[in-house]
């Protein structure tokens, strides 16, 4: 995984902000940002047990979109 890029999505939830990286199942939270940013890097280099650190992309405004289901 080492040298492709990572990306993550962020968002709040309460007081906290969370986040999630998409490339892998790994999320993390902080109390800000930058705080869930740094813990969220540090679970996915555990993840991954990489020794180096990770290049990553952030995505700056994603779209969340609500699909309605029919239950038909």
């Amino acid at each position: 995984m080492s040298g492709a890029p990572l990306y993550y999505i962020i968002w709040q939830e309460g007081k906290f902000y969370v986040s999630q990286c998409l490339n892998v199942d790994v999320s993390s939270f902080g109390n800000t940002r930058q705080e869930a940013i740094n813990n969220l890097n540090e679970a996915v280099a555990l993840y991954g047990e990489e020794k180096e650190p990770m290049q990553h992309e952030m995505i700056e405004h994603p779209e969340i979109i609500s699909v309605p289901q029919d239950n038909a």
